[in-house]
């Protein structure tokens, strides 16, 4: 080519932006260069002219002379070839380029015209991008907070890790109405509960707003984050406060029941004085006035032990305890649980072991058990009719050695939930839950265990177990 391209031409690649070097095909020598390839260079074309690949390039092994040439070879056998290029100016200073070599066939000769511009800045953009969207991923990857954003239909168009790993599995895309467990998918800030389709949910705190990033991400932005143990606590918190105030009562009717034994004792005296000169002037008058006589005063007495008893177990926190029957207890308390059952025609059955079962106990509280678990299996019989109203009374030795009680019905089976013994269930329209509550306790400070389960075929069963005593010890 020894002659310089035609002036119009030349006027065109002058005007170019884009460097450009134009090389022979086959010795890969410089022939010419445009002005913005001068500029950026900082050398005349006849200085470049005779330069090779190390004097105008960054002293770097893919920058030498052969893998020069390899890429200029390849754009003269097949036409075009791109790489990216560190050229050196005359001044030493080193300019990162994205470079394209492409074959020419001129008429004198074929040449390979190599344009490249100055992408250092460019390239240092996209490292402070990559860098930056490195970490603001690993951010959202590192927050407690679960981000979503729906679109018009309450579909996920983006989710962050955090969400996925708050809510399970890949949400893009997702119908996040089926992650809301108390209805619509929130619009304001508040608690919710989310959970994927058959998982169980979990409390969010979250809040909702309209977002809008240029054109490719719009809707609502749904930031939430798991309180569900702050809302486990403050249930339980609730739940405290709840048996502290029903403790304040119990103290509370302790006292009363402390004053009503005090009073209560004396008309009780009174009226069993009563009874026996009654009983003593008839003689051996009429055999059902005194049979009526004689169970008035057995209620009378039962009515002084058990204000005895209160006293003692109202006023004391150790235990009055002594060596007792299960079995005979049980019998004490039959002719009570009889009453109850004719009053609503309910038939009592009775199955307590032929060998003592012997326990440490303060006898008159423990048959306040027996026939609050009676009472309670009575009442429960007397809505059904007349002919299925049947509750059974067992004893048994268990298989840890224990004496075991239990009173099975065939009512509605046993009450929901875990907290039937805490004094605040009862089914009874009337109850006050108390008795329930009062039996756990006593049962427990005799060491035992009260508990219910459901009886077969229908119904529930109320059990206690108490230690075996060893006589004699």
């Amino acid at each position: 080519m020894g002659r310089l391209p035609a002036a119009g031409f030349r006027t065109l690649m002058e005007a170019l932006k884009y460097c450009v070097l134009l090389h022979d095909a086959r010795t890969y020598e410089i022939l010419w260069a445009n002005r913005a390839a001068c500029e950026l260079l900082g050398w005349t074309v006849d200085e470049l002219k005779p330069l090779k690949a190390p004097d105008m390039s960054k002293n770097a092994r893919q920058y030498s002379r052969e893998l020069g040439h390899r890429w200029l070879g390849q754009a003269a056998r097949h036409g075009i070839s791109a790489t990216e290029w560190c050229y050196r100016s005359r001044s030493g200073e080193e300019i990162l380029t994205e470079a394209i070599a492409i074959r020419v066939a001129l008429p004198a000769r074929t040449v390979v015209m190599v344009q490249f511009r100055d992408i250092a800045e460019e390239k240092a953009v996209r490292r402070d991008l990559s860098r930056t969207e490195s970490r603001l991923r690993a951010f959202l990857s590192g927050l407690a907070e679960g981000i979503v954003v729906l679109d018009d239909a309450d579909r996920v168009v983006f989710a962050s890790e955090s969400a996925a790993r708050l809510l399970g599995g890949d949400l893009h895309g997702a119908d996040f109405t089926g992650y809301c467990r108390d209805g619509p998918v929130p619009d304001r800030e508040g608690r919710y509960r989310f959970a994927a389709p058959g998982d169980e949910p979990r409390w969010y705190a979250a809040t909702c707003q309209y977002i809008e990033i240029e054109s490719d991400l719009h809707g609502r932005m749904l930031l939430f984050y798991d309180i569900t143990d702050r809302v486990r606590a403050e249930e339980e918190h609730r739940r405290d406060t709840q048996r502290l105030n029903h403790l304040a009562r119990n103290n509370a009717m302790g006292d009363m029941a402390m004053a009503i034994a005090h009073e209560v004792s004396q008309p009780l005296a009174a009226a069993y004085n009563f009874v026996e000169g009654a009983r003593g002037r008839l003689g051996g008058g009429d055999e059902a006035v005194a049979w009526g006589l004689d169970n008035a005063v057995r209620q009378i007495e039962r009515a002084r032990r058990i204000l005895g008893s209160l006293r003692g177990y109202v006023g004391r926190l150790e235990q009055s305890e002594q060596l007792a029957d299960l079995n005979a207890i049980v019998r004490d308390c039959a002719y009570f649980i009889e009453l109850r059952a004719r009053e609503h025609a309910v038939a009592v059955e009775y199955g307590l072991t032929g060998e003592p079962l012997p326990v440490l106990c303060e006898n008159v509280l423990i048959g306040q058990v027996v026939m609050n678990l009676a009472f309670n299996a009575v009442d429960e019989m007397a809505g059904w009719p007349e002919a299925e109203r049947e509750v059974r009374v067992t004893t048994r030795r268990g298989g840890d050695g224990s004496a075991v009680l239990e009173v099975r019905d065939q009512g509605n089976g046993p009450p929901p939930g875990d907290r039937i013994f805490d004094g605040v269930f009862t089914s009874k329209e009337n109850g006050s839950g108390i008795g329930l509550a009062l039996s756990h306790r006593i049962i427990t400070r005799h060491g035992g265990r009260l508990e219910t389960g459901a009886n077969q075929p229908r119904g529930a069963v109320f059990r206690f177990t108490l230690p075996m005593a060893v006589p004699g010890r």
